[in-house]
This record gives structure tokens, C-alpha cells and sequence, in this order.
């Protein structure tokens, strides 16, 4: 029943969420995906074995809310990753505006090249928020999804980013941010729970101090290069105590 406690709250207050939700679509800005190349090396100069990294999830994959494909997650990871592990890291960024875990399944797994990876980074969960899937189909979707990964690269490591923490984000108003960040919540402990029964799969939880507007992009809603390079961060470290 905790699972459906955002189902619970907004139920009693559903008509004044929608008229909250449909008003900050309205005024929040419409950023574009981020220009450049979707794939590049960090750390070319470094004599070490090559590390290939595959990225693949909604907008901060896309690169919404920074310039180029290297200031967003994917290459700040491949570069954080370089200097941790001393060797260079081949980045290929494969993401979508707007998709939930169910569209990465259908409109992002098929683009990705069919050939052996070392890590995998999955990134989705704020557009199955604000979708307000049910924990169950989120689970189902993210399996599905994880399994459709391993069988195209067959990754050493697959990392799946904790769901953003909602409940912070500047662009959304009370109460609405209040019920997306549980529901944002409810969906990471299920990520979590459902990661910890997969082998070679770690699941990374998102603790930045989005409160921190550097964090973020100027919609509020968004990483900003700031935001990705603290995000990269915590992955790095976390990536770095298993061997690949």
C-alpha cells in the first residue's frame, strides 16, 4: 500500500494538481537537446586499456540544459572515469526528450550499436513520474529494459541512476513538487529493489543538493554542466570499486 501513497495524495487534490501541472508546462522554458557530437574519448592522451561507455535514458542523456554532449552526463562521466581509472574512455550517448523507460525499450535499445560494452548507465524515471505509472509497470518496464540491454552489448556493468529527487526541483510549485518527489521517491526504492536481484547491476542513487540552483539548468527542471559534473561524480566513485 506505501507504494500508492502518491496515488493517495493526489487523488484527494487531483483537480488542483492538473491545473498546477498544465500551468508550469505553460511557463516553464522549453530547452533544446544539447548540440555536438553524441559520442567522443575522454582522456585520448592516456596510455591505459580503453574503457567503452554507453549511456541511455531521457533528457539528461539528450543533453537538455547544457550546451554539448560532453558538458551533459555522459561525457562528464567518461571523463570523471578517465582520471579515476587513469585509462581513456570511448562515450556513446543514446537519448530522448520526454521518453519514459518504455520508450527507451522501443525507440532507444534498437539504435544501439550491437557489440560488447564495458558499463552501461541507464538514466530514466522523472517522465514515468510525471506519467504517474504505477510501481508495477515501472518495474516491469525497467526489467524489460535491462534484459533488452544485456542481450544487444552484453555490458561488464550496467549502472541505473537513482530517479532524480523531484521533490526539489525549483520549476515545480507546491504541492504538486511535494507529490511528484514521493512519487519519484517510490519509483527509486522499486529501481533499487529490483536492481539488487541482477547480477552485474548496481543501482546508483541520485543524492545531489539539487537545492543548489548552480545544479541546475535556468528551467529549473533540468542538470545543468554544474549538475552533471557533480552527478558524474558520485557515479565515478561508485563505478570505480568494481572491476571492469
Amino acid at each position: 500500500m506505501r507504494h500508492y501513497l502518491p496515488e493517495l495524495l493526489a487523488f484527494t487534490i487531483l483537480p488542483f494538481l492538473i491545473v498546477q501541472g498544465r500551468r508550469t508546462r505553460r511557463r516553464t522554458p522549453r530547452l533544446p537537446e544539447a548540440g555536438g557530437p553524441v559520442q567522443g574519448i575522454a582522456g585520448a592522451e592516456r596510455d591505459g586499456a580503453p574503457l567503452s561507455l554507453l549511456a541511455i535514458g531521457e533528457s539528461p542523456v539528450a543533453g537538455v540544459g547544457v550546451g554539448t554532449h560532453e558538458d551533459a552526463i555522459t561525457g562528464q562521466l567518461a571523463s570523471a572515469l578517465s582520471r579515476r581509472l587513469a585509462r581513456p574512455v570511448h562515450w556513446h550517448a543514446c537519448g530522448k526528450n520526454g521518453a519514459t523507460v518504455a520508450q527507451g525499450l522501443e525507440q532507444l535499445v534498437p539504435t544501439i550499436p550491437a557489440a560488447k560494452v564495458d558499463l552501461v548507465l541507464v538514466a530514466f524515471g522523472v517522465n514515468d513520474t510525471t506519467a504517474f505509472h504505477s510501481p508495477t509497470r515501472w518495474r516491469a518496464d525497467l526489467r524489460k529494459l535491462l534484459i533488452a540491454i544485456e542481450a544487444r552489448c552484453s555490458p561488464a556493468l550496467t549502472i541505473v541512476s537513482g530517479v532524480p529527487q523531484m521533490a526539489h526541483f525549483p520549476a515545480l510549485p507546491q504541492p504538486l513538487r511535494h507529490v511528484m518527489g514521493i512519487k519519484a521517491s517510490t519509483l527509486d526504492t522499486v529501481a533499487r529493489a529490483l536492481v539488487a536481484t541482477r547480477p552485474h547491476t548496481l543501482h546508483v542513487p541520485l543524492e545531489l543538493n539539487v537545492r543548489d540552483r548552480s545544479l541546475m539548468a535556468s528551467d529549473g527542471y533540468h542538470p545543468s554542466a554544474a549538475g552533471c559534473t557533480a552527478w558524474a561524480a558520485l557515479l565515478a566513485e561508485r563505478i570505480a570499486d568494481h572491476r571492469i
